[in-house]
């Protein structure tokens, strides 16, 4: 299944429907982290265009498939 062209801030959006939340921005990211256990971080690049594999690994590094990433945008 193929992966939409996502904004990094659309990604934040979407992460956060699933219970992560913005820890803190270290430049040109944002840093997420889950509230609950298993407590995981991940680093979303603030760019108007993710490059397309980052979706990819942020979808694996969460748990999550590609269709259930799909349904949170």
């Amino acid at each position: 299944m193929t992966l939409p062209v996502v904004s990094g801030r659309r990604t934040v959006k979407a992460f956060r429907r699933i219970d992560y939340e913005v820890d803190r921005r270290v430049g040109s990211h944002i840093i997420l982290r889950q509230s609950r256990a298993p407590y995981r971080r991940l680093t979303v690049p603030d760019h108007h265009e993710i490059a397309k594999g980052t979706p990819r690994t942020l979808i694996r590094e969460a748990g999550l498939t590609v269709a259930e990433f799909r349904n949170l945008l």
